[in-house]
Parts: structure tokens; sequence; C-alpha cells
């Protein structure tokens, strides 16, 4: 919880993921705004005990580390507004680095705001260098596009070619690794992408993708083979973990 409120900086964004995984309090009920400010809060993970609004050293083992207590207190203690306005502008970008125009160049993320609004963007290193008209695609909606590319991801990771392909791969990698489980892995990671922090679906988009192009026909995709491997083993020993504990 921490660690994800230091990503998102917002407490309402973080209830809003925590309710997507079904977590809930100890008492099974869900986890709001309120309860996370307390926790966020609550000096007892830094080993303290509190009377009367002082803290004093307690005889349990601190759970946060200091410097991360210390980050989250100096983000609490920004104006809700400020918090929010940041966490907009922070939103991570899921293809920066992977986005090319028909010139070849690069596409970086970039943003505006208009009254409360704020609108992402892809804009062409040759028109930030050279002016508009210097491209034949000058900027694209960021909400848009990666909409297109996470459709046409999930829809690759349920191809059969592709399940194959990274199981042949993996085989070197994991040893005793089935085609079954691979194949499960990857539908495993299809329904589970909109419960990922965006932080997590970035990280993703880096490791499967090397390169999108934008096309006077669309867009042209190259996939990293060895990402697909790792996440395939990562989501299928994930899996096997959670059997066991189940069982």
């Amino acid at each position: 919880m921490f660690a994800h409120f230091l990503e998102i900086g917002s407490a309402t964004e973080l209830a809003r993921e925590v309710a997507k995984r079904g977590m809930h309090t100890p008492r099974g009920n869900p986890i709001s705004k309120n309860f996370l400010y307390r926790m966020l809060n609550n000096r007892a993970y830094i080993g303290e005990a509190v009377h009367k609004g002082t803290g004093y050293a307690g005889e349990h083992q601190r759970l946060i580390d200091q410097k991360t207590w210390d980050n989250v207190q100096s983000i609490l203690q920004q104006s809700p507004r400020l918090r929010a306005n940041s966490t907009r502008t922070e939103t991570p970008a899921l293809l920066k680095g992977l986005l090319y125009g028909p010139d070849g160049a690069a596409f970086s993320p970039t943003h505006t705001r208009k009254g409360d609004r704020l609108y992402r963007y892809y804009v062409s290193q040759t028109v930030l260098k050279h002016g508009a008209g210097k491209c034949t695609v000058a900027r694209v909606s960021a909400a848009e596009i990666e909409a297109t590319v996470v459709s046409q991801l999930r829809s690759m990771l349920r191809a059969p070619e592709v399940v194959i392909s990274t199981w042949r791969a993996a085989q070197s990698a994991t040893e005793g690794l089935v085609e079954d489980e691979v194949r499960e892995a990857l539908a495993t990671l299809d329904p589970l992408w909109v419960e990922l922090f965006p932080a997590e679906q970035a990280r993703i988009i880096q490791l499967l993708i090397e390169r999108v192009d934008i096309t006077t026909d669309g867009l042209q995709f190259r996939f990293k083979d060895k990402g697909l491997v790792l996440i395939a083993t990562e989501v299928n020993s994930l899996d096997t973990k959670r059997k066991a504990a189940a069982a």
C-alpha cells in the first residue's frame, strides 16, 4: 500500500485500484480513502506506539522503512488539489520511447490542460524541432493510441502461434515447462490487465513491445520474444505459488 501510494500519489486512486482487486479491511469492509489516510499516517508501521498524539518507541518491529515513511508523509502534506494535479500529470505514458512516426522520428509524451481537464498526447520530434507541417502525423491522442496498442497486445497473447513460439523459447529458461502452462499463463494475463497498477502496466508494455510505428495503413508492432518468455514464466510461477498456498 505504501509503495503503490508513492507511485500513484493519490489515496482516491489507490482506493479505486484496491477495490478492483477485491481487497478489504480486516473487518471485511471495502477499503475507503479515509481508511487509507489513517493507515498511511499510522506510526505503528514504523515501530512506534502513540499515546495522546505522541509517538514512542514500541516493542514491535517496524514494517515500513524510514525513507518510505518520510516520502509518504511528504506527499500527504501537500494540498489535495496539488496532489491530484500531480497524479494526473504523472500518469505513466505506456508508449514512452516506443512510438515512431511515418518519417521514422520518435514521438514524445506531452499534455495540455483546459480548466480541470488534462489531455495527453504523443507529439512527433520532427514537429517539436522543425514546426508544424513537417510531418504527416503531428500528434496523436495518448488515450486512443494506448488503448489500441493494449487491445492488439491482449489479442496477440491469445494467438495459438504466439503460445507455441513462447513455449519453445521458454523451455530453455524453465525446465519442465509444458505448452499448456504457457497457454494458461498468457491467458491469465489478459483478464488481469485491468487490475494492474498503471506502473505495472507500463512495465509489461516495455517488456513486450520493442517498437510501434505509425503508418498510413495504421500501426505496425515489433514485439520482444524474450519479454513474452519472461512474462509467461513470471505468471506461471505466481500461479504455482497461489495453488500451493491454497492447498
